[in-house]
């Protein structure tokens, strides 16, 4: 039996922190663009701020963890030709009793 040990990420997930990335940048330009000049468009940085980059954060988790379950499987995939090759002797003779 083949039990997986890495948690996938999926389809959905990864759209929503694509999508979640790009909201948050485009808001917070349109809100930088048209904002008039004010003592509270500082808050509103800074919430911007926070947000493009909780966003950009959970954005970086995931295409790692792509990367990381793409790294495992070719660790995987070359023990087994390390081990193959090991085992494997070209010029074995057998020797009959």
């Amino acid at each position: 039996m083949d039990i997986n040990t890495q948690p996938k990420v999926t389809a959905a997930f990864y759209a929503q922190a694509v999508a979640s990335f790009g909201i948050a940048l485009v808001a917070l330009s349109v809100g930088i663009f048209y904002l008039p000049v004010g003592g509270w468009i500082r808050a509103f940085l800074a919430v911007g701020l926070l947000y493009v980059v909780t966003s950009a954060f959970t954005l970086a988790k995931c295409v790692r963890d792509s990367q990381e379950v793409g790294t495992v499987v070719r660790r995987v995939d070359q023990a087994r030709i390390d081990k193959l090759i090991s085992e494997h002797d070209p010029f074995k003779t057998t020797v009959g009793p």
